[in-house]
């Protein structure tokens, strides 16, 4: 899809045509690069003028003063991409740069496929410390909305947001075990995700091939989906039956 090609990303918000300024001063200016604006159309040549955090002009902009002037000829001028299956969770906290996903071009990522980096209790967050490998790091945080405050706080290049962990909605308050929640239990893994959808979480993500996520059954999954559902969250997964059962 990138063949021959070098993206020099832009981490700004796309342009739009209520953002054109009266101004001619930028504070930059990337010229002569092949522009895809994100909207699936063909690319055009183009200069792209930045003032603050907007782009707020597109074009021929000649000689026009900036205080920085980028050359990309022969290059690629883009939105930044989107890693809608992102696990940097734990990279993240040891380099906020994201230097392996920013010289990509992705400036956002989106966690949470099947296991999220919160909600935490006492059990799942000692089963976290104890499974670290090469990257050692405290948990200091106990729901996942914490968690993206604590990336935040530490400082991150990238845009961030997560999915709910289905499993670790499920190892919260039924453990690792293969059995059924009960009534009571079902009540409070609705809860926890009530909480996660109304702190911004995106919805409902599940890895159903791995223990133990498929030890839930459908239905549980339907029970934590319709919470999610009131908040306008999706659903995503590693489907239950992509390995054994797939054809």
């Amino acid at each position: 899809m990138f063949h021959r090609f070098y993206a020099l990303v832009i981490l700004l918000s796309i342009v739009s045509s209520g953002l054109v300024a009266q101004q001619t001063n930028f504070d930059l200016i990337i010229k002569g690069g092949t522009v895809y604006d994100g909207t699936g159309g063909e690319p055009k040549r183009a200069d792209v003028a930045i003032r603050g955090d907007r782009i707020v002009r597109l074009g021929d902009l000649g000689d026009s003063p900036a205080k920085a002037t980028v050359d990309a000829t022969g290059l690629a001028v883009a939105p930044g991409f989107i890693n809608m299956l992102s696990w940097s969770n734990e990279s993240l906290i040891q380099d906020g740069r994201s230097q392996s996903e920013i010289r990509q071009g992705v400036t956002t990522e989106i966690m949470g496929e099947g296991e999220s980096m919160g909600p935490v209790n006492d059990r799942v967050r000692e089963h976290m410390l104890r499974t670290q490998k090469d990257i050692q790091y405290e948990i200091k945080w106990n729901t996942l909305a914490e968690y993206l405050r604590y990336l935040e706080t530490r400082g991150v290049s990238c845009n961030v947001a997560s999915f709910i962990g289905a499993t670790t909605i499920r190892e919260n308050v039924i453990g690792f075990e293969d059995k059924a929640p009960t009534p009571q239990q079902l009540d409070e893994m609705r809860e926890l995700v009530r909480k996660e959808m109304e702190a911004g979480a995106l919805g409902i993500g599940t890895s159903l091939i791995y223990p133990p996520a498929f030890y839930a059954k459908t239905e549980e999954l339907i029970e934590l989906c319709k919470v999610a559902a009131k908040y306008k969250g999706k659903y995503i997964s590693h489907m239950r039956s992509e390995g054994n059962r797939l054809l």
